[in-house]
């Protein structure tokens, strides 16, 4: 059932105001004739680090080359081959025949062009590159930007209708934005950037969706800047009615587009209240949060296991501008921790160890003497909070507002620009 009601103010904190409505972006267009004109960029993608072993092939025909580019091997419609670490180098295992021998990185790609390389059972457009790391094989996958977030835009939002497709629109702009100002950002490990939530969930050719190839395509080349460099393109699941300031989540991102404001419409109504995160509830018993904490306080503060089991208390000690928790208090027997907000989710997870889903809740505790015998977590949203928020944006879709409008609310003060 989808929540409706009307995002509450946190306590102590005045009502949101609603912002007044931002005019859309317009997109500049590099000039034609300017002899600079970026072309699109490539990509390299982490898909694995550390690999023991890597299955390719089953799918379309395949070419292998080695570092040079001389080609190598060549895997047969349907055929699956091996690749697995051996002493410095790479070893390919063909299944009934002896394979062309070691060497120390090796590249896969289509001998069409048009068709996808297999890897592990999913497939990718452009190559993919195989090098020996210190623990096993380092997998990427090298394509061009607009492939990339074909492969992106859908993992990331789902399907979506056609009511639904400005926020498309909006999330390729901003995870365009968001690959070329992180490229390089893995540089140590050999790519750019991870296929996972760390960066952004890459799920190759089988994740994309006609819609979501559409929305890449309009959009094509046009990135968010400010000051002339691409921004900080931040983004999450729910904001539950209110964004957050850079800082709160990020220690160096104060930016002016980067600002906390009520995501509400014309009614005082959550543009994510659609969102099956809008509203959660998580709760523990005494002895699954001191397990928690067992788990936790050592891996973020460096408390010892068994002094970070004798909770006492545990309370919101302050909150930040956009009423997310600021400091989260533990009382144990000789003193009283204090918790960042930036680490909160990290240190208060729910039993299956994820993180909690965002920084915006009340708690309520119950206890027995000196011990704590059960936690309840009221929250709103999912997510760090900061830049847009992507079930708001699919509501905004819904209102209406074009992906302009979109990204003007969430990223006030940046440019919208076409590089290529």
């Amino acid at each position: 059932m989808l929540a409706s009601c009307v995002p509450e103010a946190p306590s102590g904190q005045p009502a949101p105001e609603q912002p007044a409505e931002r005019p859309p972006l317009p997109v500049a267009e590099p000039a034609d004739e300017h002899p600079t004109t970026p072309a699109e960029p490539q990509l390299r993608i982490g898909l694995e680090v550390g690999a023991p072993s890597a299955t390719i092939g089953g799918g379309d025909d395949l070419v292998i080359t080695d570092p040079s580019g001389a080609r190598i091997a060549a895997v047969p419609a349907g055929e699956q081959w091996r690749v697995v670490p051996a002493g410095s180098g790479i070893e390919l295992q063909p299944p009934s025949r002896r394979g062309p021998g070691r060497t120390e990185m090796i590249a896969l790609m289509a001998t069409d062009s048009r068709d996808v390389v297999r890897v592990n059972g999913r497939t990718y457009r452009g190559l993919v590159e195989f090098v020996r790391d210190s623990v096993g094989l380092t997998v990427v996958n090298r394509l061009f930007l607009e492939s990339y977030l074909a492969g992106v835009v859908s993992a990331e939002m789902g399907r979506r209708s056609q009511t639904e497709f400005e926020a498309l629109k909006a999330q390729a702009v901003v995870s365009r934005t968001y690959a070329l100002r992180n490229l390089r950002r893995r540089a140590a490990l050999g790519f750019d950037l991870h296929a996972g939530v760390s960066d952004q969930v890459y799920g190759g050719s089988a994740s994309e969706t006609p819609e979501g190839r559409e929305a890449v395509g309009l959009t094509r080349g046009q990135v968010l800047t400010f000051d002339g460099r691409p921004i900080d393109a931040f983004y999450y699941s729910t904001c539950g009615g209110r964004t957050a300031d850079g800082v709160e989540a990020f220690r160096a991102a104060s930016r002016p587009y980067l600002r906390s404001f009520a995501d509400v419409d014309q009614y005082g109504e959550a543009y994510c209240r659609i969102s099956p995160r809008y509203r959660w509830r998580e709760e523990w018993s005494g002895d699954a949060l001191r397990t928690t904490l067992r788990r936790t306080l050592p891996a973020t503060l460096g408390v010892p296991p068994d002094r970070a089991s004798q909770v006492r208390d545990i309370w919101v000690a302050q909150r930040t501008g956009s009423g997310r928790v600021g400091q989260l208090g533990i009382t144990l027997p000789a003193d009283h921790l204090m918790v960042e907000g930036r680490v909160v989710r990290q240190v208060l997870r729910p039993a299956s160890g994820d993180l909690l889903r965002s920084a915006a809740f009340t708690l309520t505790a119950s206890r027995s003497g000196q011990q704590i015998t059960r936690l309840v977590a009221e929250g709103s949203g999912a997510g760090h909070g900061v830049g847009m928020c992507q079930w708001g944006a699919v509501g905004r879709s819904r209102a209406g507002q074009n992906y302009q409008h979109i990204l003007a609310a969430y990223f006030p003060g940046a440019t919208l620009q076409r590089l290529y």
